[in-house]
C-alpha cells in the first residue's frame, strides 16, 4: 500500500508533466545545492522548472501518460527540466552549456511526443529559438517587398533627375 504523501507527490508531479509537454532528463550527480539553485534560477527566466524526482515516480507518471520506455533516462539520480513548447530549445541550450562547466549530464528527453537521446537534445540546443526563427521568416517574407519598393523608388528618383536635367537645359537655352 502506497503512503499518502507519496500519492500526493505523484499527483503534484503529474501537473508538471501535464502543463509542460517537453521534458529534459539530467543526471545531477556531483552538483552541489548552489549549482542546482543556479540552474533553477536561470531556467525560471525562460519559464522552465528544474525538479529532482525519484525514478519510480517518473516511471509511474510515464506509464499513465502512455510513454512506454524511458530507457536510460530514469537510471541513476534524475532531475527533470520542464519546458513549454516555445522554450524547449532555450532550455536545452542552457543545459548543454551548463554541462560543459559542471558535472551535470543530459540523459535525454521527451520533446513534442518523441523520446530523444542526449545527442538529439544537443542537436536541439543548436537550433535558434522560436522567436529567432519567426524573425528570420519575417525578414525573408519582407525581402521581396523591400526589393520592390527600392526598385520603385529608384525608377521615380531617375525620372525626377531626368526632369531636373531637362529643366536645367531649358533654363540655359
Amino acid at each position: 500500500m502506497a503512503q499518502q504523501y507519496k500519492i500526493n507527490k505523484v499527483q503534484d508531479l503529474k501537473e508538471f508533466f501535464e502543463k509542460n509537454p517537453n521534458y529534459i532528463f539530467t543526471d545531477y550527480r556531483g552538483l552541489n545545492v548552489e549549482a542546482i539553485t543556479q540552474i533553477r534560477k536561470n531556467l525560471a527566466k525562460s519559464g522552465a522548472k528544474f525538479i529532482v524526482i525519484k525514478n519510480t515516480f517518473i516511471d509511474l507518471i510515464a506509464k499513465e501518460k502512455g510513454i512506454d520506455d524511458l530507457k536510460e533516462n530514469t537510471i541513476g539520480p534524475t532531475a527533470v527540466a520542464f519546458a513549454n513548447a516555445d522554450g524547449v530549445a532555450e532550455v536545452a541550450k542552457y543545459l548543454i552549456n551548463f554541462t560543459k562547466e559542471s558535472s551535470l549530464k543530459v540523459k535525454g528527453g521527451w520533446v513534442d511526443g518523441a523520446l530523444l537521446d542526449a545527442n538529439a537534445i544537443e542537436a536541439l540546443s543548436k537550433l535558434p529559438s522560436k522567436s529567432q526563427l519567426i524573425a528570420m521568416m519575417m525578414s525573408t517574407m519582407n525581402a521581396p517587398l523591400q526589393n520592390f519598393l527600392a526598385a520603385s523608388n529608384d525608377v521615380i528618383a531617375r525620372f525626377v533627375r531626368v526632369l531636373n536635367a531637362v529643366a536645367e537645359k531649358k533654363k540655359e537655352a
